[in-house]
């Protein structure tokens, strides 16, 4: 048995601070600790008493006979220290801090809160909380919690197999209380407060381990570790978190683009995408999510048929299915003749499929109609609507639901859009028959979503190596620097040099084709079209007069070959808390504007360079619309990926941007670079002259 593992595991529970006094927060684990039946070792620890409700008493738990697995602290703050030396003189491996007045109520406290957390490491024992509910784990009875859900007269507490765990404890445990009410079965309920030690993700990662669990359900208010999110998540078992403050983050340096558009949530949005954990927006979607966690069937894929009794349902159904990234399935020719039989005419046999409400003149319409979707090899998931039915006709639906979903192993879920007092036995029904129910079409959809994210197989998402390395260009390194760096890495980018002089500038002119574009190269200034640093079309005979009005911002100035017409994409990576994060999206100078990113920790996984142009919501425009041609996705995927192997040994603390990076008919040349962040050793690459960039596939 692990030390956190105590927390549903204990084999013996010490209470610091049990009382006899109603109301008081020390009689509340006693309390339910003998009610709910734990099997284990009830040590009180009050040094006025001999006894407490029954229990023999301890002054200290030094003087406690055989060993303590899990110690509940529930003594006022400024006797916290002295009870946590007491747990480590008596070699105690956990103890749940349940007394406020720490980190929460200002430096102080934190001060204190700090001491007690050393002085548990020190003595080998892991501290959960302070300033917290407690835990429960309800198969071993362990309720080690003083939350006023278990003081209720009747609480529909049983054995189940999902697991809650809150940083913040009333919100967790009234979360609990909602997913009992709703026939959920939450088996574990842990709160950690202010996560000073053992953090809500390690007691999740703990549980992950447990061979029961069906579901992982957390709320988070601190950011995560993605080292325990990338342990969490490989353990297989379904997660779902509520992370608050999606907010942005301040600090982010307003010099990168990139660095702007990608804020600690988008981030941690990404993250979890790629780990395959899912992200919920409030406690309601949590429980939706929940009850599909639930279910042990799981999707082959994301295409999903529909049957409905309404046609309204339908509709609803499919607009949810495109909302959320699902896909509507095209059923087989087959399957259509075999509906076109069963379906009464005035009906629809196309995906979604209406059997109309004659099914309430025959019953069989769902079977057979379920037959046919559950035998398509083109659908994965199948969602059943049906409004306003009652009695009788509901529990035929759920027979036929409950004999098609066990015949053919497909997931199914139930948007039963009416009163509960229609059918007061069909929620009872529907779960012992393993059918996630939800009350409206978009709320099924959206927990079948969740159910492919966690189900669609991914490979393991590997470690990051960037930051650890010591070389990269230097801080401030120049445009013509960085291209020499990307074209070494494979990445085209235009053909260019700086140029010395006026005369020297008509000479790059001719050189480069006649035409060419001057940039200025002056450290510092990140946003040259703005500035006047920028001139497209460049002839020779302007060259010289180009040359002096680039030249009088006070830097060099570059000349490159144009570059044909394409779309513009920008390019970045910076530093995050979670690790190094690339960012891709449509824009060039409206990157701001247009909003339009997608994010992923590095490394990449191979083809992840296309399943980011993928997400944009500007996709079309890559592949092509309104008689425009397409242009070369994958060698802008390509260009991802090189600049995600470029960046791997460089240092942590950069942003490098690249825009724009122009996607041609064929092939994607970067435009613009530029870099910032901390000061970084140089490798002899990084320390090359700003003169001749050579061409590495670009387009003129």
């Amino acid at each position: 048995m692990s030390d956190i593992s105590a927390l549903w595991n204990a084999r013996s529970v010490a209470v610091i601070g049990a009382s006899e006094r109603p109301g008081a927060l020390g009689r509340k684990p006693m309390d339910y600790l003998l009610r709910y039946g734990y099997k284990g070792r009830i040590l009180p620890v009050n040094p006025r008493s001999e006894q407490i409700l029954g229990v023999p008493a301890y002054p200290s738990v030094r003087d406690v006979p055989g060993p303590v697995d899990l110690a509940l602290i529930m003594v006022a703050a400024d006797r916290v220290l002295g009870a946590v030396d007491d747990c480590v003189a008596a070699g105690v491996p956990l103890a749940v801090i349940a007394s406020s007045g720490f980190a929460e109520t200002g430096e102080e406290g934190a001060r204190l809160q700090a001491e007690v957390v050393a002085r548990a490491r020190a003595g080998n024992m892991r501290v959960i909380g302070p300033n917290c509910i407690g835990a429960v784990g309800y198969e071993n009875r362990v309720m080690a919690t003083f939350s006023p859900l278990f003081g209720a007269e009747e609480v529909p507490f049983e054995p189940g197999s999902l697991a809650f765990v809150s940083q913040s404890g009333a919100l967790g445990f009234g979360a609990a209380s909602l997913a009992l009410e709703r026939g959920l079965r939450p088996g574990w309920v842990v709160s950690t407060g202010n996560d000073a030690d053992v953090t809500a993700l390690e007691v999740l990662r703990e549980l992950s381990q447990e061979p029961s669990v069906s579901g992982l359900l957390g709320y988070l208010e601190d950011a995560p570790d993605i080292g325990t999110l990338r342990a969490l998540a490989g353990s297989g078992k379904p997660v779902a978190l509520l992370k608050s403050g999606r907010t942005e983050a301040g600090g982010r340096a307003a010099a990168s683009h990139t660095g702007a558009l990608a804020t600690d949530d988008r981030v941690l949005d990404a993250a979890l995408r790629q780990l395959g954990i899912v992200r919920v927006d409030d406690i309601d979607e949590l429980l939706d999510v929940a009850r599909v966690f639930e279910s042990e069937r799981r999707p082959a894929g994301n295409r999903v048929a529909v049957v409905t009794t309404s046609g309204g349902s339908g509709i609803l159904a499919a607009d949810a299915i495109e909302a959320e990234g699902l896909e509507l399935s095209t059923l087989e020719p087959q399957s259509k003749e075999a509906l076109a039989g069963i379906v009464p005419a005035f009906g629809a046999i196309d995906n979604p499929v209406d059997i109309t409400a004659t099914v309430l003149s025959d019953p069989t319409l769902f079977d057979r109609s379920l037959d046919v979707l559950i035998a398509d090899d083109s659908v994965d998931i199948i969602v059943a609507c049906f409004c306003v039915m009652a009695g009788p006709d509901v529990e035929k639906a759920v027979t036929s639901l409950a004999k098609a979903a066990e015949k053919g192993g497909k997931p199914i879920l139930v948007a039963r859009t009416g009163a509960d007092f229609l059918a007061p036995d069909a929620p009872r029904d529907l779960r012992e028959a393993g059918l996630p129910e939800y009350p409206t079409p978009a709320r099924a959809l959206r927990a079948a979503a969740a159910l492919w994210e966690v189900s669609r197989p991914r490979t393991a998402l590997p470690e990051a190596s960037v930051g650890a390395g010591t070389t990269g260009p230097l801080p401030g390194a120049t445009e013509p620097e960085l291209k020499r760096l990307l074209a070494d890495a494979g990445v085209a980018v235009p053909r260019g040099r700086t140029v010395t002089g006026p005369d020297d500038a008509v000479r790059a002119v001719e050189e480069l084709g006649g035409s060419a574009v001057f940039k200025a190269v002056v450290p510092g200034l990140l946003h040259k079209t703005e500035a006047g640093g920028v001139e497209v079309g460049v002839t020779a005979d302007g060259a010289a007069l180009a040359y002096a009005r680039i030249a009088a911002l006070g830097g060099d100035v570059l000349a490159e070959e144009v570059v044909g017409d394409g779309v513009e994409l920008i390019v970045g990576v910076h530093s995050s808390d979670l690790g190094p994060v690339l960012t891709a999206g449509l824009g060039g100078i409206f990157t701001e504007i247009l909003d339009d990113v997608a994010h992923r920790l590095l490394p990449l996984r191979p083809g992840e360079g296309a399943e980011m142009l993928a997400e944009l919501r500007g996709a079309k425009v890559l592949a092509g619309t309104r008689g425009r041609p397409g242009v070369d996705v994958a060698a802008a995927a390509d260009v991802l990926h090189r600049v995600a192997e470029l960046v791997q040994d460089w240092p942590q603390g950069f942003s490098l941007d690249l825009n724009p990076v122009r996607v041609l008919s064929q092939g994607a040349v970067v435009l613009d670079a530029a870099l910032t962040g901390p000061a970084a050793t140089a490798s002899a690459e990084a320390t090359v002259e700003a003169t001749a960039v050579p061409a590495a596939g670009g387009a003129r």
